[in-house]
């Protein structure tokens, strides 16, 4: 018994010793934060390289580039998209209001017209609907609509942010190691308890 209370101990103390996990979310506009005669906004995440960090944006979430068919949602101008009547282009159910438009290329970045795309360091990189990975610079993340002009461009997604620390600190890894190293130790001793009882 007193060999269980100890793993348990230590793998409580891992829980707490665990990186952090921060939320938010943050509007992002197709005219104000256009890539193109627009600012990005400050997506609330100032990065060190290598951390992890997701971006959610709900599919059904639009935003317009202009005149149809120029809807989209953040992955960009890819496909056909169809009103469903209820959605932020205010077009009848079945009306044509987004298309493939191609790619667009500026800042070293080629990407979907009206997609939503990370900046760090002066990098930028495509997010879409959905991204999950590791912060490829260091500094502050700012999100952008991605469109080579924004005189015509309305309306905003919501994306939901989520910072987790991809690297505990050298104190973390020390407790976890240690905690490791007597998880083993208590495991091997109850194995040598369970031999000697078995005769």
């Amino acid at each position: 018994m007193r060999g269980l209370r100890l793993p348990l101990a230590v793998s409580a103390a891992l829980v707490v010793a665990a990186p952090s996990v921060n939320a938010a979310t943050v509007i992002v506009d197709a005219k104000a934060n256009s890539s193109t005669a627009g600012t990005g906004v400050f997506s609330g995440l100032a990065l060190t390289f290598g951390q992890l960090f997701n971006v959610t944006v709900n599919p059904d979430d639009l935003w317009n580039a202009g005149a149809l068919p120029r809807w989209s949602n953040a992955d960009g101008l890819i496909r056909d998209l169809l009103a469903t009547g209820t959605d932020e282009s205010g077009e009848a159910a079945g009306t044509l209001i987004g298309t493939d438009f191609g790619l667009y290329t500026q800042n070293g970045l080629t990407a979907p017209y009206g997609s939503l795309v990370g900046e760090i360091g002066g990098i930028y990189k495509l997010l879409g609907t959905s991204f999950s990975g590791s912060a490829w610079a260091s500094g502050n993340l700012n999100l952008f609509y991605w469109d080579s002009n924004n005189f015509d461009n309305s309306q905003f997604v919501s994306a939901a942010i989520v910072d987790v620390s991809a690297v505990p600190e050298p104190a973390t890894w020390g407790l976890m190691v240690v905690g490791l190293g007597l998880i083993g130790f208590a495991a091997r001793k109850r194995q040598r308890v369970k031999v000697a009882f078995s005769f």
